[in-house]
């Protein structure tokens, strides 16, 4: 018999428990910074130096953090599903934990690209872009991340992903940045759907939906036992 296909939506919440911020908690990133000035391709434009030291300081933060519980659980599950992991989040805590077929709907924090041309990517070396650090085509390098109000160029891959999965797993997300969270209206009729959230009401859920009500790393044990039922 051939493995489901399990997808896994993952947001900030999974990040959040190894102690990453996210966005919208009362003590989120955005307290001290408007996302205009940090978070769009205008604000980049506008002053290139404070959005590239904000993706500075995120980007160490990140370094620092180490996957949780709940990251390394989810590995477990690639050997009883064929698994692919979308992800909102920057970090690249999936990665190290062993996830080994993760999209990154948002770009990644650990890479640059060129301020032309976003196909042309870079790994970075430590916490630091600096500016003055060029591009091949000479422009300078910028985070590898999509902004808002770009475009997100790995949303059809994700799109068919989400179609083709037997059981379809939220962890972590508001579902309110959109166009990530039209996922959740792409998957097949036949798809077994699942969200971990303390936040989440079920009424923002499809019909038929299991609402997890915990944090990631708990309510991730509670997944895989139903799953392996």
């Amino acid at each position: 018999m051939p493995m489901k296909k399990l997808v896994i939506f993952t947001g900030a919440g999974i990040s959040a428990e190894s102690g990453i911020k996210t966005f919208r908690d009362s003590d989120g990133l955005w307290e001290n910074y408007k996302i205009e000035d940090v978070a769009t391709i205008d604000a980049w434009h506008k002053n290139m130096s404070l959005v590239q030291e904000f993706y500075n300081q995120r980007r160490k933060t990140v370094l620092a953090a180490k996957p949780n519980k709940a990251h390394y659980a989810l590995v477990e599950l690639e050997s009883k599903f064929k698994t692919t992991i979308i992800t909102q989040n920057i970090d690249d805590l999936h990665e190290r934990a062993g996830s080994k077929n993760v999209i990154h709907l948002h770009g990644q924090i650990t890479k640059s690209c060129s301020s032309i041309n976003k196909n042309e990517i870079f790994p970075i070396k430590g916490w630091e872009l600096k500016m003055g650090e060029l591009a091949p085509d000479g422009s300078q390098l910028r985070p590898f991340i999509v902004w808002f109000g770009e475009d997100v160029p790995l949303m059809d891959k994700a799109i068919i992903e989400t179609y083709l999965a037997d059981i379809f797993v939220v962890i972590g997300t508001s579902l309110q940045v959109y166009p990530a969270a039209n996922l959740l209206y792409k998957l097949n009729k036949n798809c077994k759907i699942y969200a971990i959230d303390p936040h989440l009401e079920e009424g923002i859920l499809p019909e038929g939906s299991t609402l997890i009500k915990k944090k990631a790393t708990v309510g991730v044990d509670v997944l895989i036992e139903k799953l392996l039922k």
